[in-house]
């Protein structure tokens, strides 16, 4: 994934959040609008097309965004590159919420489907395609990025969105560690499709997407291996996160932020043992977000008071 630190633009704020564009974009502009320019009559519609990909590609993301808030995740930052856009979404670790943030950017271009096909009908009604072939060509491809980056999105392959859809469905049947592992080994088949494609049509591009997507699909199933070790361990019970609804770990994985000591934040409900340091709140070794430990409490354990809790141990 395309870091934000390495020949990002920082270009504006929109709704809460920054959108960044690489460098590498205007090179690459550069060099696919010099290529098409026998698609048109004037250079100036081809740049008009890219510029169009850009806005669709833009609006794809902000459905990632605008579905991650709904849901009462974070998302304030967006990167756009030659291969695509990245929204940096972090949903609630639920099912539910991470399918409606990953699902809400494909059904963007969706919603984008009957107005363009409308548009091209209408210029085939009124003979563009004779008197007007720029304003037609531009159209009718418009019409086809959109629906191109539609298919390529819903394909079943992890890191796609499609794949992270098909994770978000298994995760209620399978659980969160295992729909990940099953996602990334299908995703590692898929990908194994795209870069004989990419030999087969001598393209340079769908190798780029290739490895890209291997790099994601890779450390996807690094993660759910992490996963998988942390379900087996011991859970304590009485305890849930307010976000993942996960039970705490059982045991001294909590490491004070007074002394460095390790220590088990639930059994002391947040109190350092070693040197009586109390902590604000409490992170969830599964998710990563912080709670006070009021917020932890179940019903059955209530009565026990509120304090709260440290940081993880390793």
């Amino acid at each position: 994934m395309p870091s934000l630190n390495q020949g990002s633009i920082h270009l504006c704020r929109i709704a809460g959040v920054d959108l960044f564009l690489h460098w590498s974009w205007f090179l690459v502009a550069a060099i696919e609008i010099e290529n098409r320019k026998g698609r048109y009559s004037s250079i100036a519609w081809n740049v008009l097309e890219y510029l169009a990909l850009f806005l669709i590609v833009l609006m794809h993301e902000f459905g990632h965004a605008m579905a991650c808030r709904q849901v009462g995740g974070t998302a304030n930052r967006i990167m756009l590159w030659p291969l695509g856009g990245v929204a940096y979404v972090d949903p609630p670790q639920r099912p539910g919420a991470t399918l409606w943030s990953i699902a809400a950017g494909p059904l963007v271009n969706v919603a984008l489907l009957p107005p363009l096909i409308g548009a091209f009908m209408i210029c085939r009604l009124l003979g563009w395609p004779q008197s007007m072939h720029d304003a037609y060509v531009f159209v009718r491809s418009v019409m086809a990025i959109n629906i191109g980056l539609l298919v390529f999105n819903i394909l079943p392959i992890y890191p796609l969105d499609g794949g992270q859809i098909l994770r978000s469905l298994l995760w209620f049947p399978l659980g969160r560690a295992r729909s990940l592992m099953v996602a990334t080994v299908l995703g590692m088949v898929g990908i194994v499709g795209f870069f004989g494609l990419a030999v087969f049509s001598h393209s340079f591009w769908i190798g780029a997407i290739a490895v890209f997507m291997l790099m994601n699909c890779w450390g996807g199933l690094r993660h759910a291996q992490v996963l998988l070790k942390l379900a087996r361990l011991p859970r304590r019970k009485g305890f849930a996160c307010p976000s993942c609804r996960t039970a705490p770990l059982l045991g001294e994985k909590w490491r004070c932020g007074t002394c460095g000591q390790p220590f088990d934040t639930f059994l002391t409900l947040g109190v350092c043992p070693h040197c009586g340091a109390q902590h604000p709140k409490t992170i969830c070794g599964d998710c990563g977000k912080w709670h006070p430990i009021n917020e932890w409490i179940d019903q059955a354990v209530a009565g026990h008071g509120v304090v709260n809790g440290g940081f993880p141990a390793n």
